[in-house]
């Protein structure tokens, strides 16, 4: 007779769980949504009322984009240092780095073919 593995009721304290710390509430996305559209609102308002100088709008929308994206990865992706023991965390800071530094380096080829590869006015005007 096969012997019958019952696990019923029977806890030995593992929990493999991935989403153990996992707790999203009606209340969390609220807010996080209400951030989001807060930080959405104000640099609209900053280009659409010409409140700065543009040099300095820009300054302020990407110090609001950059907010924004930790309030969503916080409130919406519920990423922090607590799930996982720190791995989702410390995986998206790498990968933040990572994105970063090859945009960086993307615009700065670019930038730099740009001036040293495109011809002058004057080169135009030779025959």
């Amino acid at each position: 007779m096969a012997a019958q593995h019952n696990t019923h009721g029977h806890d030995d304290g593992h929990h493999d769980d991935p989403l153990d710390g996992y707790h999203a509430t009606v209340k969390g996305y609220v807010v996080g949504f209400l951030l989001s559209a807060i930080l959405t609102i104000i640099p609209f308002w900053l280009v659409m009322a010409k409140v700065l100088p543009p040099e300095a709008t820009k300054l302020v929308i990407l110090v609001f984009a950059a907010v924004q994206i930790v309030v969503q990865m916080v409130y919406f992706l519920h990423l922090d240092g607590k799930m996982e023991g720190g791995w989702t965390l410390l995986s998206t800071i790498f990968t933040v780095i990572f994105v970063a530094i090859i945009l960086a380096g993307s615009i700065w080829v670019m930038y730099h073919m740009n001036t040293n590869m495109m011809p002058t006015h004057d080169m135009r005007a030779m025959p």
